[in-house]
């Protein structure tokens, strides 16, 4: 990676450097062996750090360590006192021979470091985070990920305050000192970069299981949490477990350490970290029981903790030559925790809810000023680029090629990346040619999906010709222009396609249609009459469709297809046909679109599937939930919030009364399943909340009374939230009554009460902004955590009808919480910006207004470069 130096220009953003991937050279030295001792304590932690320099190459150029804000307070090399030069965020000196050992001591206070990376303190804990740029909070070091070395880490610290001491590896010794105090050795035979370091050091009390490897190998597991929180560690536990089976039985992946340790922090930024044998999971990621966690908390933790354990292999054996790469690491592990998370539930669901996520962040991104292709070239702060992007698109990517290749051949080609990589330092590419070796894949055209930014346009068209009895598909892409991609070549699209017989309501088989050429025709005979065309099924690729379709086939795709998500995206498309006609119509009378079905068709559809044996209860909810609002405003030019929140209830209200009776009954045989973690129950619980949204929206007498009795009766967290969330967007007595009883019953469970502020400042209620200024200054709130910022701001930035009330008031909102926060915690702030950026998509006054607020922000002296480059970048 190229050497960083500050500029000196004086406004924020032109002191920011730019990092590019073309500039990419080998590291002029790089580190074998790192030898650290800690010294714990809160206010001030002494680091000792040995580290086995090697010079990589024929040069004569210094030594440079990346340093932020962890100067040595002493520097020797081989024994000999060294004087360094500061260059920029980097300290140099020069070192005459190819290797030396470098020794270095630093003071560190963690309990004033609110940013959370590198080391930190939490309720009275210490831990760490060193993913991206971490780890030179602590010392100054070769920090960047193809600087691989082995770590042993010795850690001391007061018995009675930090009782447990952990880091990377395997323990290899403990012991008590003198005055108290205790040490544990640590080692990791595993070369690794910086940014997987891991320590930490506090009271905690651990739930133990073990985990014997195929070869017969055993580990010794452990989560570590405060005491009290012990008794809501099994599910996370049993889905390490089951994790790391899976691994072994999909990919032939084994774990390679006698430990697996995971630690839970309330103070975090992510969600969860993969730190080599010590994983530390934001709280909200492990700790879980009937009371306080809904169904679905419980498939997010599922999930996250499948995900980092996947990342042992796809990330740590195997990492990122530089973060330009991180799509490597991060795409393959969310494909790979996609793909567990469906074997263990249902499939079709967990494809709908990944689609879900993808069209609400990633689209968006994809569409907007921040958009970057899943490998950038540049950037200005990584922790920028841990966006849905690189994460969600990146998994899409690697579908894509699961797809073309088939099961076997796919798995060929992750053994071949496993095997050449291991204990190396990759890139994007690497991967891309070991599918093509191991797969069979030609990927010469697909690399471009690594390339560009944005969302591919495909336009389908299917035309019969009774006389041949032939079906033609006709196929186009297109590309909008993404910032600094006016002109994109082709991408392959991979679309998986089925054509459905109108009579016999089945088709013959389904066929993959890549899609090459700007336009492709594909033909397909045996057809007497003309057959419905279900295409893109199962989202074989990360497009926008536009499918010309004669009337009446999205209601048959709905009722007769059988892929499941063609299903749910027919039904989708009814849906925000309808709701656009009805915007339109609020312009005028003639306005609609003429394909649009009538609100009795969509009444009709919603009946037969309220009542449809086919259904599971988890799927019926799924198809049954109407489009978001602001995943409606993507569907339109000029985002209308008022038109689509108005459009949007009246359908919701239609929908609720005309068919109150299905409802009513969905709401009472779901109430009827008793609480368990089974799929069944778990479905009925999903429907459940759904008709108790669609009787409220109907408005009917006795809503608020069912959705009372609800919340009072529940035995459950899932049933209590979904009850509350109807109460919450209520004018009635029983929402505040709801509110006072939820709080009171949870005042002290963080999580919990982090549900509490969401659920308000996310509802529906007329006086939503007003109300969650006073959540602002509730005692329980905070800027100093990460959950509790995110609980409260992000359900209230994403309620599209507040948040862009045209008064801009909402918009102040975030301005101001993203000037205080900024000082405090810039990778958080950084995440607030994008809402801002999608100023283009609105109307001008809005647009204004929100371009205003940017200026404002950018204007403040001190801005932190996490928040400066997405400001700059909205604004361009």
């Amino acid at each position: 990676m190229a050497d960083i130096q500050t500029a000196t220009a004086t406004p924020a953003h032109q002191e920011t450097p730019v990092i590019r991937r073309a500039d990419y050279l080998p590291p002029d030295w790089r580190v074998e062996t790192v030898h650290l001792e800690f010294d714990l304590d809160l206010s001030a932690t002494h680091v000792t750090a040995a580290l086995a320099l090697v010079r990589n190459g024929e040069h004569d150029r210094p030594v440079r360590l990346d340093c932020d804000g962890a100067l040595p307070l002493t520097l020797e090399v081989d024994g000999a006192p060294v004087l360094w030069r500061s260059e920029g965020s980097q300290i140099a000196f020069d070192v005459g021979q190819p290797s030396a050992t470098l020794t270095l001591t630093t003071q560190i206070a963690p309990d004033t470091n609110t940013q959370l990376m590198g080391l930190f303190a939490s309720n009275g804990m210490l831990c760490t985070q060193c993913e991206a740029e971490g780890f030179r909070r602590i010392i100054p070091f070769i920090d960047r990920p193809d600087n691989m070395a082995v770590y042993e880490v010795l850690l001391r610290a007061d018995k009675a305050r930090f009782p447990v001491l952990l880091a990377n590896g395997a323990l290899v010794d403990t012991g008590d000192l003198d005055d108290g105090r205790h040490y544990a050795r640590w080692h990791d035979p595993h070369p690794k970069p910086s940014y997987l370091f891991a320590l930490v050091a506090g009271d905690l009390v651990a739930t133990r299981d073990h985990f014997t490897t195929k070869s017969g190998a055993p580990v010794d597991l452990a989560i570590y949490v405060r005491a009290g929180d012990e008794g809501r560690t099994a599910h996370a536990m049993q889905a390490l477990k089951a994790s790391m089976a899976w691994d072994e039985q999909v990919y032939g992946l084994e774990y390679d350490l006698p430990v697996f340790n995971i630690v839970a922090v309330s103070d975090f930024n992510m969600g969860a970290m993969e730190n080599k044998g010590l994983n530390i999971f934001n709280s909200r990621y492990i700790l879980a029981d009937p009371d306080t966690a809904t169904d679905y908390d419980y498939d997010a933790i599922e999930g996250v903790v499948a995900h980092e354990y996947f990342h042992n292999w796809s990330g740590n054996r195997v990492t990122c030559r530089d973060w330009f790469q991180l799509s490597l690491k991060e795409g393959f592990t969310v494909y790979r925790d996609q793909c567990f998370s469906a074997d263990m539930g249902s499939e079709p669901v967990k494809r709908i809810e990944d689609v879900r996520m993808l069209r609400a962040a990633q689209f968006p991104e994809d569409a907007g000023p921040l958009a970057h292709p899943i490998r950038p070239d540049s950037y200005m702060e990584i922790s920028n680029f841990y966006t849905s992007t690189i994460y969600n698109k990146g998994a899409e990517v690697i579908r894509m090629m699961a797809t073309m290749a088939g099961p076997e051949r796919f798995r060929q080609g992750c053994d071949l990346y496993f095997r050449r990589h291991d204990g190396e330092a990759a890139t994007c590419e690497d991967f891309v040619r070991a599918m093509e070796d191991g797969a069979g894949l030609d990927l010469a055209q697909f690399r471009r999906w690594y390339e560009q930014a944005g969302t591919p346009q495909v336009q389908a068209r299917l035309e019969h010709d009774a006389a041949s009895g032939t079906a033609t598909l006709h196929l186009r892409q297109n590309f909008a222009a993404t910032p600094g991609q006016a002109d994109k070549p082709l991408m392959p699209i991979p679309l998986r396609t089925a054509l459905i017989d109108r009579d016999m309501k089945a088709h013959r088989g389904e066929t993959l249609v890549v899609l090459t050429e700007a336009e492709q025709s594909v033909e397909f005979a045996g057809f007497a009459r003309a057959p419905v065309l279900s295409i893109n099924r199962g989202f074989s690729a990360p497009v926008n469709l536009d499918v010309a379709r004669s009337a009446g086939d999205l209601p048959f795709l709905v009722r007769h297809d059988d892929d499941p998500f063609a299903r749910y995206e027919a039904l989708q498309q009814l849906v925000i046909d309808r709701l656009i006609a009805d915007i339109a119509d609020m312009d005028g009378p003639g306005a609609a679109q003429s394909h649009a079905v009538s609100l009795d068709e969509i009444i009709a559809v919603f009946g037969d599937l309220v009542s449809d044996q086919r259904l599971d209860d988890s799927m019926r909810a799924e198809i049954l939930s109407l489009p978001t609002e602001a995943f409606l405003g993507e569907q339109m030019l000029v985002v209308r919030p008022e038109a689509i929140h108005a459009a949007r209830r009246a359908l919701r209200k239609a929908i609720g009364s005309r068919l109150l009776d299905p409802w009513r009954i969905a709401h009472e045989r779901a109430s009827a399943v008793p609480y368990s973690l089974s799929r069944e129950a778990r479905g009925a619980r999903k429907i459940k909340s759904l008709a108790l949204g669609y009787i409220a929206s109907a408005e009917a007498a006795d809503a608020g009374t069912i959705a009372f009795e609800q919340f009072a009766r529940a035995d459950n967290m899932t049933d209590r939230q979904g009850a509350m969330a109807v109460l919450a967007s209520m004018q009635a007595d029983v929402r505040e009554t709801a509110l006072d009883s939820f709080y009171n019953r949870y005042q002290g469970n963080a999580l919990v009460i982090d549900k509490w502020f969401s659920l308000q400042s996310g509802s529906a209620h007329p006086q939503v902004y007003d109300q969650t200024l006073e959540l602002i200054r509730h005692k329980d709130f905070t800027l100093t955590n990460p959950n509790r910022v995110r609980a409260l701001y992000w359900p209230f930035v994403s309620n599209q009808a507040a948040f862009h009330e045209a008064s801009g008031r909402g918009y102040d909102l975030l301005t101001d919480l993203v000037l205080r926060l900024d000082a405090i915690n810039p990778q958080t702030t950084a995440r607030f910006i994008a809402p801002l950026g999608r100023w283009r998509r609105f109307d001008e006054a809005r647009a204004a207004r929100m371009r205003g607020c940017l200026e404002r922000i950018l204007s403040k002296p001190g801005l932190s470069k996490d928040v400066t480059e997405q400001v700059v970048k909205s604004l361009e």
